[in-house]
């Protein structure tokens, strides 16, 4: 979810409405338009968290839930297609929020003169995935648009987890000294779309990094790590994720660019395009914000999972400068990591 309803220091709409609009999630405009239309529209406390999904109680249960579209363009990518990420990635939202993916519904708007064959891949695909992720999809529904008002297919999903526990996760338990923890490389998804976009070839071939992400996530829970904080880093990418959860934990973001991995053929597209890989969208790769006590014991157990054998320790929590997030340059020079204006790489989940 990381965009959806996640927001931070109000600017008025009316400056720039059309460009608001015009723009998918995790810049500082689509921040601000969710800010001003939809908190202000639906604000209660479960928004307030500012989290990737909400967290419930009901009967005694503990419960998360969450829901997220997918537009993403091509259908089909190197490492996924539009089914697999419409399934890991509401499963990833459910275990930012500590819990146990366990049921999805899916919802299709398809356009007209979409190959059968093409819906009966995708819909394949996402029971695979559901299948290797441990979740079942228990209920949807199908809409047709008009050909030209639908660009093939769109997906929506919801799912509902069971938590692992009762403490709280989220930016408000973020606390100064916290070691901030990334589960692997960077850029992968994002750029694995737009080197079939760009028609790029790479003598190293990219490919998405989608992946359900809930079973690295359970084991910190279960082996008593002090998680304060969860984020998977879709839209908006890493500094995305990092300038939301400073701006709602209150806290100073500081990481080491150096420490963040970035792999060579993402790095040579990112310098091609002019983008920067620190704010390209992934879509198998988390952030956690741990007690410092916890840190290489909370590396460990995540090295000792195959979707995050490469995670690394690439910041500190402090209490400087609240809602600002800093990175020292890999030639010793600290500067502000800001949001971007706008997205950089639209239609890419």
């Amino acid at each position: 979810m990381s965009a959806e309803f996640t927001a931070s220091c109000p600017v008025p709409l009316t400056n720039y409405p059309h460009v608001l609009l015009a723009h998918g999630g995790g810049g500082r405009l689509m921040q601000q338009l969710i800010e001003n239309v939809f908190v202000t529209a639906f604000d209660n406390p479960q928004l307030a968290a500012r989290h990737d999904g909400a967290t419930l109680e009901t009967a005694g249960a503990q419960l998360a839930f969450t829901t997220d579209s997918y537009v993403v363009r091509p259908l089909f990518f190197p490492g996924g297609d539009i089914g697999t990420l419409a399934v890991n990635g509401t499963v990833n939202d459910l275990a930012m929020c500590g819990a146990q993916p366990r049921w999805l519904s899916a919802g299709f708007i398809i356009e007209e003169g979409l190959p059968m064959e093409t819906l009966q891949r995708v819909a394949q695909s996402m029971r695979r995935t559901a299948d290797a992720a441990g979740v079942q999809i228990v209920t949807g529904d199908t809409k047709v648009v008009d050909k030209g008002k639908g660009d093939g297919l769109f997906i929506n999903t919801a799912g509902i987890g069971m938590r692992a526990h009762t403490g709280n996760i989220g930016p408000g338990v973020v606390r100064p000294s916290d070691a901030v923890l990334l589960s692997g490389d960077v850029g992968r998804h994002g750029m694995a779309i737009m080197s079939v976009r760009e028609g790029l070839e790479f003598e190293s071939p990219i490919t998405s990094d989608c992946a359900p992400l809930a079973a690295p996530v359970l084991a910190l829970l279960d082996a008593g790590i002090a998680v304060h904080c969860l984020r998977d880093l879709t839209r908006g990418g890493l500094c995305a994720a990092l300038n939301e959860i400073a701006a709602a934990g209150r806290v100073q973001v500081h990481i080491e660019e150096a420490a963040v991995p970035v792999s060579e053929p993402v790095r040579g597209a990112c310098e091609i395009l002019g983008l920067d890989p620190l704010s390209v969208a992934n879509e198998g790769r988390f952030v956690a914000f741990v007690a410092a006590g916890d840190a290489d014991r909370a590396l460990e157990i995540l090295r000792s999972q195959p979707v995050c054998a490469d995670a690394v320790r690439i910041g500190t929590v402090l209490a400087n400068s609240p809602g600002l997030v800093t990175m020292r340059s890999r030639i010793g020079v600290n500067r502000v990591l800001d949001l971007l204006s706008g997205e950089q790489l639209p239609r890419i989940c």
